[in-house]
């Protein structure tokens, strides 16, 4: 195989430009002291081959794609036992890589980006920094604060767990086929809390429930749950969703009635 055919249906947009791949890669900082970093969807290997040249951490590629998988192991045979055919999103990682800390980069297909935040998400303990390419759009959600239209599920989730940074924006001219959308590179890193304040699949739950009903107050969103409201600072219970920060929506778990 000396040729990787685009596949519409996996959300494959290579990624072309040198200088680009190799800023990507000089983005990965070893926040957490891992030796392993997992890349998703190499492609075409053009970021792959930054990634295997760093001698502080060990590389793995991961892709569904045969022809992408053939195509690495061809061009790469040193690594063939580290390319591996496998699903991101069913993987489990600690079946893999034991209790080790890791990293995860990647020219993340669009069409699962969110699905793959949220896998980073259950293995927060173990995904010490993530540094990924997403749609634009997508990438100013994540990292967006509280007070905006734009905030939502996953910007205060991932923020509860990560120190998140928008790096650079990225044209569509670098990418073949070119995506109709502009991209950004943004990355994590695990923060200090071992765990939150508070329960945290009622955190998850809460959070999902006030934003699937964001335009109304959280004491209509969330009236499903028994909270005490007069308990929760900072009258929370009028205001919506988006203007909330992390922190608000610990102080409201905390006010849940077991």
């Amino acid at each position: 195989m000396d040729y990787v055919r685009p596949k519409k249906h996996l959300g494959q947009h290579f990624l072309r430009d040198e200088s680009i791949a190799h800023r990507i890669s000089d983005s990965l900082t070893g926040h957490g002291d891992y030796k392993t970093v997992l890349e998703i969807g190499p492609g075409t290997g053009v970021l792959s081959k930054y990634l295997m040249r760093n001698d502080n951490f060990q590389w793995w590629g991961m892709d569904i794609d045969i022809e992408s998988i053939d195509f690495l192991k061809k061009s790469f045979p040193e690594f063939d036992s580290q390319i591996l055919k496998n699903d991101f999103l069913k993987i489990d990682i600690a079946e893999l890589f034991g209790n080790e800390k890791i990293a995860v980069i990647g020219n993340f297909p669009y069409n699962i980006s969110s699905q793959i935040l949220f896998k980073i998400l259950e293995n927060r303990k173990q995904v010490t920094e993530m540094v990924g390419m997403f749609q634009k759009e997508v990438a100013q959600r994540v990292v967006a604060g509280p007070g905006g239209k734009v905030n939502g599920i996953l910007s205060v989730l991932c923020k509860a767990f990560y120190d998140v940074e928008f790096l650079f924006q990225v044209n569509e001219n670098v990418f073949s086929p070119p995506p109709k959308v502009k991209s950004a590179v943004i990355r994590f890193k695990r923060n200090n809390k071992e765990r939150l304040e508070c329960d945290e699949k009622a955190f998850f739950r809460v959070v999902k429930m006030a934003f699937n009903q964001r335009r109304k107050t959280l004491r209509n969103a969330l009236k499903q749950l028994q909270i005490d409201w007069e308990n929760v600072p900072g009258d929370l219970a009028g205001k919506r969703a988006e203007v909330l920060c992390v922190n608000d929506f610990i102080s409201i778990v905390r006010s849940l009635s077991s």
